[in-house]
């Protein structure tokens, strides 16, 4: 918190309003709770050092962020409020989710009832398809990076290693967090939008299981050299048709997986399942609302 108090940070945010607390720490920066006077609420400040912009030649790359996070307009996305700049840090405003994240509810339950599990998936299943039809792919689909609402809904978040990759496009950079990374993309590419779908079946199998599909390692060759052992096989107590998506989102060979959202409105684990937004929001999830809340 002491980072808090520095004079230079607090005099530049206050464009915004008076910081109320300290949200979370990231590779580049952090993330505040911050009181907008204009809107009369709470949002969330991603502050950015300008030294490690430069020092991690980043420019780039923090340019792209704020451009997707202002084309980005959907329900379950996290989306911009504002950004601006001062003499020493770069500012992104964004929505405050109070709820915490999927990480942190994961963390407290152990593991998520199937019918959870079905909803966060479907929710997930729309946003990405939603950037993917935009020409952006994510490449750090992670627990840590998708927000809980008040409702429990979630808010997919954090495109700071997003990119525009048009279709028919491939990328090359090895990015993202290890333990969720597309084979593909450990190897340094060529690799598409469906790394993205690979995440999210580590991050299904993760909440339905209590446990990631493969250990982390200390880089990405090791981790690489893990994932291709790695057999993936379903624990018995899932269901035939959760385990049938999760190997279906798990499988090595990129086109090969799940990408299209009639691909996902057909199988049997969304049996039932509606894809509308508005519908999928209509009931608080249970298990979110009720799970206990970090101090902040």
């Amino acid at each position: 918190m002491s980072r808090l108090e520095q004079p230079s940070m607090l005099q530049e945010c206050v464009r915004s309003g008076p910081v109320l607390g300290f949200v979370a720490k990231g590779s580049f920066g952090m993330v505040l709770k911050v009181l907008d006077c204009r809107r009369e609420m709470v949002v969330a400040v991603k502050v950015v050092p300008k030294v490690e912009v430069l020092r991690r030649d980043t420019l780039k790359q923090c340019k792209e962020e704020v451009s997707i996070q202002r084309q980005v307009q959907h329900p379950f996305a996290h989306c911009l409020g504002d950004s601006w700049q001062g003499q020493r840090h770069l500012f992104i405003m964004c929505t405050y989710c109070s709820t915490g994240d999927l990480h942190a509810l994961w963390a407290s339950s152990g593991h998520l009832e199937e019918a959870t599990v079905r909803l966060f998936a479907a929710e997930l299943i729309l946003v990405l398809g939603y950037l993917h039809d935009l020409g952006i792919v994510h490449r750090d689909v992670k627990m840590e990076n998708i927000l809980l609402d008040e409702r429990g809904h979630l808010k997919l978040t954090d495109f700071g290693l997003s990119r525009h990759l048009p279709r028919g496009e491939r990328a090359y950079t090895i990015c993202g967090t290890l333990q969720y990374m597309a084979p593909e993309v450990l190897s340094g590419g060529p690799y598409t939008h469906a790394a993205d779908w690979w995440s999210l079946g580590v991050v299904l199998f993760t909440l339905a299981t209590g446990q990631f599909p493969v250990a982390p390692e200390r880089d990405h060759v090791a981790m690489l050299a893990s994932v291709t052992r790695c057999s993936y096989a379903m624990p018995p107590s899932l269901s035939r048709a959760l385990s049938l998506l999760l190997s279906e989102l798990l499988c090595r060979p990129p086109l090969q997986r799940p990408h299209h959202l009639h691909h996902f409105k057909a199988h049997p684990f969304f049996r039932g399942v509606t894809f509308d937004p508005q519908l999928l929001q209509k009931h608080a999830v249970a298990v979110a609302v009720a799970a206990p809340r970090a101090p902040e």
